[in-house]
């Protein structure tokens, strides 16, 4: 009976070898996140400018901050290095503080593919947020355009996304972008022009900014192409 007990035990521990021996293998780590690389160390200007508007207030950094004080009518900065920027397949994000004003406190000027568009947060008073400009219609009159309340001496996070035939945007984890390429004309209003090929920029307001950064994505289909060939 003992012998009985003991070769039952032995076939059991067998059994449970084999079962972990045969188990299915750990999943693969997915792909790293790509990495974001900082464009405003928060010290000094580097390869910021301050944009030549005509009656643009001053540019400085002050305790962390990159400071637009108000213009008349536009205050900004411009990124000096074009051949640094990706024009397709890319996220920039930054964050944006209205100190002082009742227009637009961040006006994004960036690459889209071969042309530039900008994503403006806050204007016409305050309150339309889009993409300036589509056909030749600008931020406030396509079907980009939403309406939100700013309010002062609040940080806002802004998130713009160029890439899988679209632009997408988002405040904070409100997505209020998200915009087909094709067939479809992109262009800067006059006035920002000068902000190309990467600007940020404040109509009549004192803004802040801060964590302003940029990393180049992967296409979602090329994405989606690789997990099924991890599948296989």
């Amino acid at each position: 009976m003992h012998r009985l007990l003991l070769s039952t035990a032995v076939v059991f521990a067998l059994v449970a070898s084999q079962s972990a021996s045969v188990a299915d293998p750990p999943a693969k780590d997915k792909p790293k996140e790509p990495e974001w690389k900082s464009l405003f160390d928060g010290k000094e200007l580097g390869k910021w400018k301050s944009t030549d508007f005509g009656g643009q207030g001053e540019v400085k950094v002050e305790k962390g901050d990159l400071i637009l004080e108000m213009g008349e009518p536009l205050t900004g900065v411009t990124w000096q290095k074009k051949d640094e920027l990706p024009t397709d397949n890319f996220e920039i994000t930054l964050e944006a503080m209205k100190l002082k004003g009742d227009d637009f406190f961040c006006g994004l000027t960036f690459p889209c593919r071969k042309s530039y568009c900008s994503l403006i947060c806050g204007g016409w008073g305050g309150g339309v947020v889009g993409i300036s400009s589509i056909n030749n219609f600008d931020a406030s009159e396509n079907e980009t355009t939403k309406y939100q309340e700013f309010k002062k001496d609040k940080w806002y996070k802004v998130r713009v996304r160029v890439a899988d035939d679209k632009i997408q945007a988002w405040i904070d984890d409100d997505q209020l972008v998200d915009v087909e390429l094709k067939d479809k004309k992109i262009s800067t209003r006059f006035e920002v022009d000068i902000s190309q090929p990467l600007g940020i920029s404040a109509y009549r307001t004192k803004a802040a900014l801060r964590n302003i950064k940029i990393r180049k994505v992967e296409p979602a289909e090329k994405e989606e192409k690789e997990e099924k060939e991890e599948k296989k």
